[in-house]
C-alpha cells in the first residue's frame, strides 16, 4: 500500500499537466478538420441554392418567350382588324 501512493501522485501530477496540452492539442488539430466540414456542408447547400435559381431563371425565360408570343398574336390581330376597317372604310 506504501508503493501505490506515490504512483498515483505521479499519475496526477502527470494527468493535470497532459490533460490541458492533449486539449489544447486536439483543438488545434480538429479545427481544420471541423472547418473543412463546415465548408463541405455550406458548398452543398450553395450548391442546392444555385440550382434553385437556374430553375427559377429558366421559368422566367419561358414566361417572357410565352408573353412575347403573346404581344405577337396580339399585334397580329390588331393589324388584321385595321385591314378590315380600313377595306370597309373604303367599299364605304
Amino acid at each position: 500500500m506504501g508503493e501505490l501512493i506515490p504512483i498515483v501522485a505521479i499519475v496526477m501530477g502527470m494527468m493535470t499537466i497532459l490533460i490541458p496540452i492533449t486539449g489544447f492539442t486536439a483543438r488545434f488539430a480538429l479545427k481544420p478538420i471541423a472547418e473543412a466540414v463546415a465548408r463541405m456542408k455550406e458548398a452543398q447547400g450553395s450548391g442546392q441554392h444555385v440550382a434553385l435559381l437556374e430553375q427559377r431563371v429558366a421559368l422566367l425565360e419561358q414566361q417572357q418567350s410565352n408573353t412575347e408570343a403573346d404581344l405577337e398574336k396580339v399585334l397580329e390581330v390588331q393589324q388584321f382588324q385595321e385591314k378590315l376597317l380600313s377595306s370597309a372604310g373604303e367599299e364605304a
